[in-house]
This record gives structure tokens, sequence and C-alpha cells, in this order.
């Protein structure tokens, strides 16, 4: 029965390193492509799309320059944000978010749309019909620097498209304090002497490289496009596919958004319920990805004028005002297979934040309550251990006995099982039970933008990334050994060996791991070294007791 723990424990093992493995090959980032031959894709190469999802061929990338960064641009600032909107388009081809911090430059605002520094990330929009401007067409600017005054609530900026045959277009951005949302207009005004039919298309277009980077063995979370409708629900989208032409999406609905997703942050085009609507994704470039929406827009009689617009999030991915604005934009926070524990656990998790001000704290209070949860399952657990130790010596008596008939020796045991009412698996199904629990919070802590740059006390200013001295990772290493010790020790000496290697191999594997789950870690093992303890010293005395 020992050997059948053992065995279990080293298939589980292996199956979870072969799993890992197999999702960070899954997960390499792609070669990254030059920053300027990306950029002049964005501009030269992108045209725009057209309804019915017959999408336009994009040319092959222009070398040099691109026009959208040589286009003059105009800065505007916030409370939240500062926003680099080119003439070329409109496009809004920088973002930095004022209140989250770049992780390599903790002085420096996080850059959610870059023009090519890091990335190359740009939302985009324009119109499609005769003499209407897109993408690629160079509007005009407002003079000078834009900014949010004290006691504005709101901030709109108009940009002007050339006309053309008699039809005028606006593009307006506003702004609102304390939000990451942006309402962008298009104003069609109809000088000339015929109708204007049109449609809109909005999109996100970024290369295909990661964000931040998770230093826990390089893993990577999701970096792609989403879309979501309520008839197919959220549903992410590789570049890979998109670069292969096997993206699989909804294509036409009347509800729904489609969005940028990357680790913490995300952006997304969030159309009004009810308005009919086609998504599209497409590669436009070398390691360039577009994922937009088009939408019709009304016929604009001569001497009338007629608007669409859409909301634009850019900013990070905080579920509870994620919830608010739009249906499953939430979603976008993906803790896969395991959301149906995972969605839960961040509640609680949330909820014991507000109570103590810090997610240190609030990890502390979690686990306390998981321990809680499953303290039948593990006073069980530990029972089953204790009595297995007390029975250590009649085993390796038994060992000495029949060691050349193994037939038995296991007859034997199973007999000193049944009589004493020990199950010898009783000790592994409990904590196989709680694993998924384990790799839920990992998940959580891995993908809540709530504990990016989330102080805990002392050395531990960033729960979301490594322990900097690794403090953490040895007093983990050191509760792990002690545990060892309270288990019964395996009659064979490898086991045994193998067993006592167990603590530093997992102290190896800790050191990489975000500091909050090995706070998590921490906490659990000691309260179930107390437990265990507790639970082990009673069936020793009951066992004397006995044999007394």
């Amino acid at each position: 029965m020992e050997n059948r723990r053992l065995i279990l424990f080293m298939v589980l093992a292996f199956s979870l390193f072969m799993l890992w493995d197999g999702w960070l090959k899954h997960n390499q980032p792609p070669a990254p492509a030059a920053a300027a031959g990306q950029a002049a894709a964005l501009s030269a190469s992108a045209p725009a799309p057209t309804p019915s999802g017959n999408l336009a061929t994009p040319a092959a990338p222009t070398a040099g320059v691109s026009a959208a960064s040589a286009a003059p641009r105009l800065v505007v600032r916030t409370d939240t944000m500062v926003v680099e909107i080119s003439a070329q388009g409109g496009d809004l081809v920088r973002l930095a978010l004022t209140q989250h911090k770049d992780s390599e430059h903790g002085d420096q605002s996080f850059v959610l749309f870059d023009d090519g520094v890091k990335h190359l990330y740009a939302a985009q929009s324009g119109l499609i019909g005769t003499n209407l401007p897109t993408h690629k067409t160079l509007f005009s600017l407002p003079a000078g620097e834009q900014v949010l005054q004290a006691g504005q609530d709101s901030l709109t900026v108009r940009l002007q498209a050339p006309p053309d045959n008699g039809v005028v277009v606006t593009k307006t951005f506003t702004f609102h304090r304390g939000s990451y949302l942006i309402d962008v207009t298009e104003e069609i005004a109809n000088k000339s002497g015929a109708p204007v039919s049109a449609h809109a298309y909005f999109q996100l277009t970024r290369d295909g490289k990661p964000a931040e980077t998770v230093q826990a063995f390089g893993v990577h979370t999701f970096t792609g496009a989403a879309i979501y409708t309520d008839a197919e629900k959220f549903q992410k989208v590789e570049f890979q596919a998109i670069a292969d032409g096997k993206a699989k999406h909804a294509k036409e609905a009347n509800n729904g958004w489609v969005a940028m997703v990357q680790h913490y942050f995300v952006s997304a085009w969030l159309p009004a319920d009810g308005g009919q609507r086609e998504y599209y994704t497409r590669k436009v470039g070398d390691d360039l990805y577009s994922a937009g929406v088009i939408v019709p827009v009304a016929t604009v009689e001569p001497g009338q004028q007629v608007s669409t617009g859409m909301r634009l999030y850019a900013g990070p991915q905080e579920q509870d005002k994620l919830v608010g604005i739009a249906k499953g934009l939430d979603l976008v926070v993906d803790y896969g297979w395991l959301t149906v524990i995972a969605a839960p656990l961040f509640w609680v998790l949330q909820w014991f934040h507000k109570l103590t001000g810090n997610w240190g704290w609030a990890i502390i209070l979690v686990t306390i309550a998981i321990k809680a949860v499953f303290f039948p399952l593990s006073a069980a657990s530990y029972k089953s251990m204790a009595k297995m130790r007390t029975l250590g010596p009649r085993l390796q008596k038994l060992k000495e006995r029949y060691g050349d008939d193994k037939m038995k020796m296991q007859q034997e045991m199973m007999e000193i099982y049944k009589r004493e009412k020990v199950n010898p698996l009783g000790g592994c199904l409990p904590i196989l039970v709680q694993i998924p629990v384990f790799i839920a919070l990992y998940w959580v802590l891995l993908g809540s933008v709530e504990m990016r740059h989330a102080p805990w006390l002392g050395w531990i200013q960033d729960l979301s990334v490594k322990d900097p001295y690794y403090v953490l990772p040895i007093i983990m290493g050191v509760t792990m050994l002690i545990q060892t010790k309270l288990n019964p020790a395996p009659p064979d000496p490898i086991q045994a060996k193998v067993m006592l290697a167990m603590p530093i191999i997992f102290t190896v594997m800790f050191l990489w791991f975000p500091a909050g789950l090995v706070l998590y870690w921490v906490v659990n093992n000691s309260l179930s070294i107390a437990q265990q303890w507790q639970i082990t010293r009673m069936i020793e005395r009951g066992g004397k007791a006995s044999a007394g």
C-alpha cells in the first residue's frame, strides 16, 4: 500500500510537470518583429475592412518609419490616463495609465497602447463608403495639449477630416473623470446633393508579443483577441489561429463586444446593445493582428447630419468595475476550467481585503477560511496518517518475517489494516481534493490586477511576483520538512529518501512563485502542522493506553 501511495504521488507529479511543460511550449512568445516594420504595416498595410465578412487583403509591409509615427499628435491628459492621438486616422497610438506603474520602471506609468517602444498597439476607427475617411486619412487636430481641468467631469476633443465632395466628417473623443472609458463618435454632415451610405468600423490592432512576464518558470497568461456575444459567450482567439486563418468566433450578432486581452489589462470596443454588428479578426502585417467590429450607419440624406459611435474601454481588469460596464466583460479575467472555484474564491478574498485594507492579510484570512472548510477532511487525513505511524513497528516486523513472501506479507498487512480500521490511502484523498482549490488560488493571484504591486509588509512590496529575498519559500520548505517528519516513515529506504527530498524540490520550485501564493502555502502548512501534531499526539497517547 505504501508503494501505491508513492506511485500515485509520482504519477500526479509527472502529470502536472507534463501539463506545465506543454503549456509553456504552447504559450512561448513569437519571435519579435522589427518595430519599424510593424509600425509601417499598421499604417500602410491595414486597409479598412468591408462589411459582410469580405475583408480587404493587406498589402505588403512598407519599410522605414510609419506615417503614423511621422504624423502630428495631440496629447490628452486626464486623472487616469495620458493619451496621444495621431492625426492619421485619429488613432489612439499611445495610452499611459497614470494610476498603474510600469513593472520595470516603477516611477513611470504603465503604457497600454504603444507606438513601438515595447509593443505596437493602437485603437483605430473609420468609415466604409464613398468619400469617407478611414484610419489612414489625415485629420486636423486642435491646437495645444488638452487637459481635463479640476472640477471638470468630462473633456471632449474634436478632429476634422478634410471635406470630400461636400461630405464633412468630424471625429470626437470624450474622456471622463475617474474612468477608463472613452466615447468615440463619427459625425457625418452631408452637404452634397446625393445621399451617403456608410458603415463604421472600430478595431484594435496589436502585435503578438505577450505583455508582462510572470516570473514563475516563465509562465505567460493569455494574450490575444476576445469576442463576446450572448449566444456564443466568451471566446478567446489566439493570434496564431488568426495567422493561420483558423480563428473561430461569432461573426454576426446584435449584442456583445470585441477586445484585446493581456495580463492584467484589456481594451475593448463596446457597441450599444440591440444594433446589428459584424465581428472580424485578421492578420494585417508581420506579427500584427486586428480584431474589430463593423456597424451600419443610417443613410445620410443631403443637408442632414448623422452620428454613430461606440465606447472604448482601455484599462485594468478590475472585476468589480468591469461587471457594470458591459455584460460578460469581467470574463476577460480568465481562470479557465477552474472559474467555478476561482471566481467565488476571489470574491471572498476581495471581501477580506475590504475588511483589512491589505491583500496580504486577506490571503492569510482566506487560507484560514479554506482550512476551516476542509477541517473534517484534513482531520480524517491526519488521523489516518497518525494511525499508520503507530502501526509502523508492526509493519516493519511483518516485512522482516515475510520478506521473501510478498503475497503473504500483503495479506497480513491487510488484516492489520482491517482490524485497526485504517485506510492506507486515507491520507492521500483529502490532499487530492484540495489540489483544485490550490490551483484556483494560483490563478486568482496570477490573474488579478488587484494583486499587481500590492504590498504586504516589510520586504514584500508586490504579492504578484516572487519574494525578492526568497524568505517565504525557505520558510515554506522548513514547514514542509516538519510535516514530512510528522508523517509515517515509509518502510522502504528509497521511498523515505524521496519523501525527504520533496521539501527541497518544492522550495526550489517556489522560489519563482508569486509571493502571495507562497504566503498561502506557508500559512496552510503552519496550520496543518498544528492540526497534525495535535491529532498525532492524541492517537499515540490512545495507542499507548491500549498497549498498557
